[in-house]
């Protein structure tokens, strides 16, 4: 939370201090997919059972998995991915509510301020999978909209998992955003709607082959 009495000076610090931290947790993870969702979503959830689905499937293809740490949705890809060939990491960060660090973490690194932890995620993501969720999650899903939009970040797959959930917000994007000149028909392109695990994974998968392949060539 939100320190009042600490002086701005040593607040920087902080702030500093966890950016370093992170930095040399994760140096030696070039690449990841970052699956995001709700925290309150149980495992009988059809969502839960697809996020660990799919966090295995990338793990398994060599693809690391980086969640927010917590229960849920990130439990479940965490879950999914750990021991099963790449590394499942968590970057918790310290709520009031909701936030425990689940007990499927090869990489385990806690955050008290929300923007060093996005850049956390930004600096190794290959790939955006966005799960049902709340406000957080929508969070996290505008701002690597965000900056892929304008030029911030290199384009990568920007996934959303599940037809339904997604459907009134796209609608709303299309109908009103769109209709209003507030958004450019291209800017609907930066993200993908999916329904099953395998083609979530798939996508991830080609594109992070194709980078390789790439890679290779230069």
């Amino acid at each position: 939370m939100f320190d009042k009495k600490m002086p701005e000076a040593w607040r920087v610090l902080r702030i500093q201090s966890e950016i370093v931290d992170g930095i040399e947790h994760l140096i030696k993870v070039s690449y990841a997919a970052i699956l995001f969702g709700s925290a309150r979503l149980p495992p009988a959830s059809p969502y839960y059972q697809a996020a660990e689905d799919m966090g295995r499937r990338l793990s398994q293809a060599g693809v690391n998995v980086i969640t927010g740490g917590g229960p849920g949705i990130m439990e479940a890809a965490n879950k999914g991915a750990h021991n099963q060939g790449a590394r499942s990491i968590g970057l918790n960060i310290s709520l009031p509510m909701e936030q425990s660090a689940n007990a499927y973490q090869d990489i385990s690194l806690y955050f008290r301020y929300f923007f060093v932890r996005k850049f956390m995620f930004m600096k190794h993501a290959i790939a955006f999978v966005i799960f049902p969720g709340g406000y957080g999650t929508l969070d996290e899903m505008f701002e690597v909209l965000t900056l892929i939009q304008t030029g911030k970040s290199e384009p990568f797959p920007i996934i959303l998992y599940g037809r339904d959930y997604w459907a009134g917000l796209i609608d709303w994007l299309r109908k009103t955003m769109l209709a209003d000149g507030c958004i450019s028909e291209s800017d609907l392109d930066l993200f993908q709607v999916v329904d099953t695990p395998e083609e979530g994974a798939r996508i991830i998968i080609e594109y992070h082959h194709q980078r390789l392949v790439e890679s290779e060539q230069e």
